[in-house]
């Protein structure tokens, strides 16, 4: 007895590709939300990485996407040492603030020793 090959058209195959590509979800998924086997899209990905897939997942990056690259992760670094300078400022004024604090306890407390004794 035969099996019977299922038959998927071009625009479903490249739907099913750029799911893959576009959410980032695992194939296995992608091909159980599609109801296809697994080893079938994951084989559609791969010829599309092959043939190049519109420049995408080719995993070359050109010269416009290497210099966006380098100053976003510049910028990432940038406000890495922002932040962590802000931190910095913001645990020393909490640290005077709880010392304050304890200062107005203690004062708060001898008030009111000084008021029981009067």
């Amino acid at each position: 007895m035969g099996d019977k090959r299922r038959r998927f058209d071009p625009e479903f195959r490249e739907g099913a590709v750029r799911i893959v590509k576009e959410t980032g979800k695992p194939v296995a998924q992608v091909a159980r939300d599609l109801g296809i086997n697994p080893y079938t899209l994951h084989n559609w990905v791969k010829a599309d990485r092959e043939r190049g897939g519109d420049g995408e997942g080719s995993g070359a990056l050109n010269d416009a996407e290497r210099r966006e690259l380098a100053h976003l992760r510049r910028l990432k670094t940038e406000t890495a040492r922002e932040h962590a300078r802000q931190k910095a400022e913001w645990e020393k004024e909490r640290a005077e603030l709880e010392m304050e604090r304890e200062v107005l306890k203690r004062s708060v407390v001898l008030w009111v020793k000084d008021s029981m004794n009067r």
